[in-house]
């Protein structure tokens, strides 16, 4: 018999699942939401968030170890604890969560810990970790159970030599050497990190530049700003062969020509994408595509108020838009005459050193779709606040359309890069030009006037440039 009745049970915490609830709430429905673990899923747990907290120990570090100087200071014995560096980043993690449990009170959601079930239309079993089941009638399921680490065909993850993101998070020692395998925001983000730190880095990737989704000319800009700070990357390099030693891990990498390199480490770690974590039960038997839940245009699965939202309908495979389709889907389901958008604009960013953002197309998409187009760049270089601050790597780049002058893509590399490029997303949905941009006075001294700057440069007549 099922016990306690909703109007929606969500199924998973993370960054869709708490915000649909949420939501949801708000809008005078009963709700509950259950996850295995902590309030926040991935994201916060172990992801978006714990990563950012180690990200800004390896920055702080980085320029007190190397930069001192630079700005009149002289440090002496600089030393790091790397279990207190670890540590403040579950801290930061388990304040998240506590913010979470916070809001499930206030919106009067109960959180139920345990893994759910599909079994039958209407209900939702779930099983704690002492085994007992409870089964629990809802009107409406929204699952967001969204996705985990894909593992490399051939080496299997272990927990200590071979890793994924989340073992990466809370290492009980530093590895002295790490290959990691994969050159996306995941695979950047932990080779800036582990570099910063001494750690002997090496990046293996297929295809030819890092952080691959990017504008050419931003990856070409990482790539030397990390050459430059040590990182080895060995790209346009398949992994032929893997094996798990005694002392950690001996990778095989083939170039395109097929000569082999043998690259020796302590830890490997694979950052090659994610794989869909799909709720078990005999409902969700024939939702999928490739384990993937297909949804219509208003989140809805192929049975009956049954909806999914967020990475376990597919890409982009970010916090921000499973936020996003959660909103879009709930507000579908309980505000008369709301018409759910699915997500076609959406920023991407990476959070390393540089930072690299983006939203809209590349110059190479442009150029595929055999679009007319100016390019606007401006260098970080030329700007004085920039200067000030000691941060000259990167460039601001706008990829604008002609003959109306409408921005199509926008692009940075640089400090700060994933706070700026919000303005260029809001520019973008309400179809803003150039002219626009150059007609909004951005603040002196700024980073921001690099776009500014960038809008001119579009038409030849950038100031500082």
């Amino acid at each position: 018999m099922a016990t306690t009745s909703y109007d929606l049970i969500v199924i998973g915490a993370g960054p869709a699942g708490y915000v649909g609830a949420i939501r949801a709430a708000q809008l005078g429905k009963r709700v509950a939401v259950v996850d295995i673990e902590r309030g926040g899923g991935t994201c916060n747990n172990w992801g978006c968030i714990p990563t950012k907290a180690l990200l800004k120990n390896a920055e702080l570090y980085h320029q007190m170890a190397h930069r001192a100087e630079e700005f009149g200071f002289k440090i002496a014995g600089l030393e790091y604890d790397w279990t207190k560096i670890i540590k403040r980043s579950r801290d930061v993690s388990e304040k998240g969560s506590a913010g979470l449990d916070y809001l499930f009170k206030k919106n009067k959601i109960d959180f139920i810990r345990g893994t759910a079930r599909l079994d039958k239309a209407g209900e939702v079993t779930v099983t704690a970790a002492d085994g007992a089941e409870t089964t629990y009638a809802t009107k409406d399921i929204l699952i967001a159970t969204g996705c985990v680490t894909r593992p490399l065909p051939g080496l299997p993850f272990n927990g200590k030599t071979v890793i994924g993101s989340k073992e990466a998070l809370s290492l009980p020692t530093q590895p002295k050497s790490i290959v990691i395998i994969g050159a996306g925001a995941i695979g950047v983000e932990f080779a800036y990190f582990f570099n910063a730190f001494g750690t002997k880095v090496t990046i293996v990737e297929l295809l030819p530049n890092l952080l691959p989704v990017e504008d050419t000319d931003v990856s070409v800009a990482l790539e030397k700003s990390f050459v430059k700070q040590g990182v080895n990357l060995l790209l346009g390099h398949k992994t032929t062969k893997t094996e798990v030693t005694d002392k950690g891990v001996t990778i095989t990498v083939a170039d395109a020509k097929g000569a082999e390199k043998v690259v020796e480490a302590d830890v490997a770690l694979v950052a090659i994408g994610v794989q869909p974590l799909l709720p078990g039960g005999a409902l969700t038997v024939g939702l999928t595509d490739r384990g993937y839940i297909q949804t219509s245009d208003r989140y809805e699965t192929t049975i009956k108020n049954v909806y999914a939202a967020g990475d376990i309908i597919g890409p982009p495979w970010l916090a921000h838009v499973a936020s996003y389709e959660a909103i879009q889907c709930v507000e579908g389901l309980y505000v008369s005459g709301f018409k759910p958008k699915k997500v076609t604009l959406f920023p991407g960013c990476t959070y390393c050193h540089p930072q690299v953002a983006s939203i809209g197309l590349t110059e190479r998409a442009a150029k595929e779709k055999g679009l007319k187009y100016k390019v606007g760049k401006f260098a970080f270089m030329a700007s004085g606040k920039a200067r000030a601050i000691g941060e000259l790597d990167g460039f601001v780049k706008l990829i604008v359309g002609e003959p109306h002058g409408e921005i199509l893509g926008a692009h940075i590399i640089g400090e700060s890069a994933t706070e700026l490029i919000a303005e260029l997303g809001l520019a973008i949905n309400l179809e803003a030009t150039y002219e626009e941009l150059i007609d909004t006075i951005h603040a002196h001294p700024t980073l921001s006037e690099a776009v500014h700057e960038a809008a001119h440069a579009s038409q030849g007549h950038a100031i500082h440039s």
